[in-house]
């Protein structure tokens, strides 16, 4: 004879703002990954993503819902003000690794990540650096994850030294 077991909390809902906008983040850094690889067009990786991925069903995993206008102002501005970041990156990485040689899932994140915080003034930057690092962990080694750290944390602090003093 089993005994009953006790009622299960309820389910905390997936569109949790937060979780939207770490799903959204998630979604760019692969959005960025595949018009690099396969050299996708902004408006149809938009398209495919805001249709097939966000949100949906995948092979029994629900993917959680993104707050699709920071998926686009990521992707949209990544592709628009990269003549800008890719220099910045450049400059905050260690000597003889341009962002060129940095793998592609790894350029993604960082160009993501240096997007926001350079035009997302909005947002604050440890947020930004901690989301990041865990889009990175999601996708690479903790070495690679450790680097997401300290080129976002460097490139935070030279792009905005307010947020920091004090």
């Amino acid at each position: 004879m089993s005994t009953p077991s006790k009622p299960s909390a309820p389910a905390k809902p997936v569109n949790h703002k937060p979780l939207r906008k770490s799903a959204a983040r998630l979604n760019a850094v692969q959005a960025l990954y595949q018009m690099d690889v396969a050299a996708t067009p902004l408006a149809e990786i938009l398209a495919q993503f805001e249709s097939h991925w966000i949100g949906q069903e995948i092979e029994g995993d629900e993917i959680a819902a993104a707050d699709v206008t920071l998926f686009r102002d990521i992707i949209g501005g990544v592709v628009r003000e990269q003549r800008a970041i890719d220099p910045i990156l450049d400059a905050a990485l260690v000597r003889g690794w341009p962002l060129k040689r940095i793998e592609t899932v790894l350029r993604a994140v960082l160009r993501a990540g240096a997007y926001e915080l350079t035009a997302r003034p909005d947002i604050p930057p440890r947020v930004i650096v901690a989301e990041y690092v865990n889009v990175a962990a999601a996708f690479l080694d903790r070495e690679e994850t450790g680097m997401v750290n300290a080129v976002l944390d460097g490139i935070a602090r030279e792009q905005r030294p307010g947020d920091f003093a004090g």
